[in-house]
């Protein structure tokens, strides 16, 4: 059992002498010996880093007289501590130890920040430890979220279970040898709260009710909803559920083409015309926002009046649009700017925010997340109804799997609460894994008060932090002229101003406390040459500092590519031998996340992988030291090829081939809709498609989602034409499976593609003809949307 913490923060030894520090040491003896571990600081420094590192304190005993931080005599250390505490902690007790009749002297607002005041030679050490342990222990069960408490309650009553699971708490697990090795791995308190939907007095996650009820809204409270539903199998469910709920079959749907496959899932539940709008995307091959141009009602009326799936539409007005925000590269919209704009075209607006659930607790993204669409924010008639997903496990602490739908209603449409919860049940489960509940209550109370914003303004001081270095190391390299004068970069603004005084930084050079806090830093200012993307306005996106984007030589923002280069897809395969996993690696870039669990050993340790990278490529190692596994497993590949060899002979083909020019291409010049995902599906599992090879593609109809990684992004959806042969999709896709064939152990991972192990090449899953096309020439869309159904019966 975790053994909990007081912070004693006085200015006398814990082995001094004299009849203070006498009674104090006397006092935390008191304490120790009711079960709490005491942590000793003897000034202000001291008593902050255990307020950085110590999350498991219950109380502290802060003496105002405490010595401050060195050099700092603006007020006393006890004062420092106590800001220190309101930043870390929400309602943390704390005791003011006073040495004389001061306390007419002391702030206003220290009134506000203790519970107590302590004289430590006025009371026995016995009832001064009493009365702090007693504060200690009511904070103890008041910080425990609502369903977490119960959960723990009921595990502490120790029941017989006379329900499912059958694993009964971990016992039948006892009566196998595989089932001990199991049991002792995860322990007996997971499988204890492991339990059955019959266990009333903890809630039900479909009926809302009990103590899964009372966290579902607390944890509306904590992130600014009307509504807050738990959903235990990731965003990917929470798209399909709001999409279900949004739009029903034969309706428009208006899609970011940057969007995660569960959306198109989602439309084929529901039997929805997509409607794509079409984000900017810049040199390195990155997706950009969706610009203000592209979400005109205008532009989407032109958009919908083009579709050829939309003249069988049960109306001609879209009732649902779906956005990804922030988008993978941590590009995030002005919530309401968007919101305005898409709010004439549909009255339903959904954000896809599943690397984006910290956003509302760091002011540096006020008014970029979807629940801040609000009345306030968006006063009238015309607000539509605002879901936004969250993946919550990815970014804040929960398991695996653990998600959120959050709902702001508006008249507009109306979300009635019994019919939204039938979506949900329909893709929920019955059987919920308590534990995840449990975690998604615990990641709401991490985030509720001070302690919300203090973790992620770590993560992203970190980031920062990161960012500065990256830019000062490459400057040191180019200064020190002892070596090649190149270095890995970063995806960033070079430089910032401040907004307050009108003066402008180099990045690196800009105050950390600067780019933590003032959003206008990473403002994506229109033509500005570091992001590459047209068509912003200004204030309209914003990039997010914790997810670092680094850059490879070979090609910039604007796509001139150089001589030479530096593939991304060699870097993080080396960064993999380093136990060094990325989050996402494109053509020349790769992605890397600071969440809440970065450290500066962390992130030191990758940027000591960088230079030495920087050192193996400018010696031009063996690629048999470097990547070791990749030669062993394709020796008549690679063997006797030095690492620069091997990345400028892939720098020089991707040139060549104009992968990011295509890549690019085949992403803003869409595919003609021929039939709605719906019927593609149908199809599909009904025997009424093929694979096809790609020199056989021209002229099919897709039956499946084509999604490659990188960018990791559908660059076909079912029932969409793959076009011609020296069209843009099918020119991609062949310049991919050259790519792969060329480079064995570094393939593209293509879902939707099926590649013949004997020949490497790419099978795309397409429609059969129908007996009418087999006939004749083409039938117009409505015509063969007959014909499909038709084959399926």
């Amino acid at each position: 059992m975790t053994v909990s913490q007081v912070l004693i923060a006085v200015p006398e030894h814990p082995r001094g002498e004299g009849a203070s520090a006498g009674h104090v040491r006397r006092i935390r003896e008191a304490i120790e010996a009711r079960g709490f571990e005491v942590r000793w600081a003897v000034d202000a420094a001291d008593a902050e880093a255990v307020l950085r590192t110590e999350a498991g304190l219950a109380a502290a005993l802060i003496a105002w007289e405490l010595p401050g931080r060195q050099g700092v005599e603006e007020e006393p250390g006890g004062a420092a501590v106590l800001r220190s505490v309101g930043r870390r902690f929400q309602n943390l007790p704390v005791f003011l130890v006073m040495a004389d009749d001061g306390l007419r002297d002391l702030p206003l607002w220290v009134s506000e920040s203790v519970v107590g005041h302590v004289w430590p030679l006025e009371d026995t050490p016995g009832f001064i430890a009493g009365r702090i342990t007693t504060a200690a222990r009511t904070y103890q069960e008041a910080v425990l979220p609502p369903f977490f408490r119960a959960l723990r309650r009921f595990d502490d009553a120790h029941e017989y279970s006379w329900h499912t699971p059958a694993h009964a708490g971990g016992v039948a697990l006892l009566k196998s040898p595989a089932g001990r090795a199991f049991h002792d791995y995860f322990g007996e308190r997971l499988l204890r709260s492991d339990l059955s939907i019959s266990v009333g007095e903890l809630g039900s996650l479909f009926e809302h009710t009990g103590p899964i009820g009372e966290a579902e809204r607390n944890a509306a409270r904590v992130f600014g909803a009307d509504l807050t539903y738990f959903v235990l199998h990731g965003d990917s469910t929470c798209n399909r559920v709001v999409g279900h709920f949004s739009v029903t079959r034969d309706e428009i749907a208006l899609v970011d083409r940057n969007c995660h496959k569960s959306v198109l899932h989602g439309l084929v539940v529901s039997g929805a015309r997509p409607v794509y709008l079409i984000p900017t995307r810049n040199g390195y091959g990155l997706a950009g926002p969706l610009p203000p141009a592209e979400l005109a009602a205008d532009s989407v009326a032109a958009r919908i009046a083009a579709n050829p799936l939309t003249g069988q539409a049960v109306s001609p007005d879209a009732q649902y649009a779906v956005f990804t925000n922030s988008t993978y590269d941590g590009l995030c919209y002005d919530a309401s700017a968007a919101a305005r704009a898409l709010a004439a075209s549909t009255p339903r607006l959904h954000f896809d925010e599943a690397w984006f659930a910290y956003a509302r607790f760091h002011p540096l993204y006020a008014g970029r997340y979807g629940m801040s669409v609000d009345e306030d924010s968006f006063p009238g008639p015309d607000r539509p109804t605002v879901f936004s997903t969250q993946s919550t496990h990815k970014l804040l602490a929960a398991l695996s799997q653990s998600a959120m739908v959050h709902v702001r209603p508006a008249p507009r449409a109306p979300v009635g609460h019994d019919r939204f919860n039938e979506a949900l049940m329909m893709h929920g489960t019955t059987s919920p894994l308590y534990p995840m509940i449990a975690s998604l209550d615990v990641a709401t109370a991490m985030m509720d008060g001070p302690q919300g914003r203090w973790l992620v303004d770590e993560a992203v001081t970190e980031a920062v932090r990161f960012r500065q270095e990256m830019v000062r190391i490459r400057r040191r390299i180019e200064e020190a002229g002892d070596r090649p004068p190149w270095f890995f970069g970063v995806w960033q603004p070079e430089t910032v101003t401040d907004p307050g005084s009108g003066e402008r930084f180099a990045f690196d050079e800009a105050p950390a406390d600067l780019l933590r806090t003032e959003p206008s830093c990473w403002h994506l200012e229109p033509g500005a040459a570091w992001h590459g993307f047209p068509g912003l306005a200004d204030g309209y996106c914003m990039l997010d500092p914790i997810k670092v984007t680094l850059t490879c030589p070979g090609i910039d923002a604007g796509g001139e590519t150089a001589d030479w280069g530096i593939p991304a897809r060699v870097l993080t395969a080396y960064l993999a031998t380093r136990h060094i996993v990325v989050e996402k690696t494109d053509t020349y870039t790769t992605l890397v996340l600071f969440s809440m669990g970065i450290t500066k050993g962390k992130w030191g340790t990758l940027l000591d992988a960088l230079m030495d990278f920087k050192a193996l490529y400018d010696e031009d190692a063996p690629l048999d030291r470097v990547l070791p596994a990749l030669v062993a497993g394709h020796p008549r590949r690679y063997a006797g090829v030095t690492l620069r060899e091997l990345c400028q002979d892939m720098h020089d083909h991707l040139r060549s081939a104009r992968l990011v020019d295509l890549l690019d291409t085949a992403f803003r010049d869409l595919p003609e809709p021929v039939e709605p995902p719906q019927l593609c599906y149908q199809r599909l599992v009904r025997g009424g498609t093929h694979r096809v090879r790609l020199l056989d593609a021209p002229g099919q109809v897709a039956a499946a989602m084509v999604t490659v990684t990188p960018p990791g992004i559908p660059v076909l959806m079912p029932g969409e034409s793959i076009g011609a042969s020296d069209g843009p999709l099918l020119r991609y896709l062949s310049a991919l499976e050259s790519f792969d064939r060329r480079f064995p152990g570094f393939g593209s991972e293509t879902h939707g593609v099926t590649v013949d192990p004997d020949t490497g090449d790419y099978l795309v899953e397409c429609l059969r003809p129908t007996a009418h096309e087999q006939a004749g020439p083409a039938a117009p869309p409505a015509q063969r949307g007959r014909d499909l159904r038709q084959s399926t019966v």
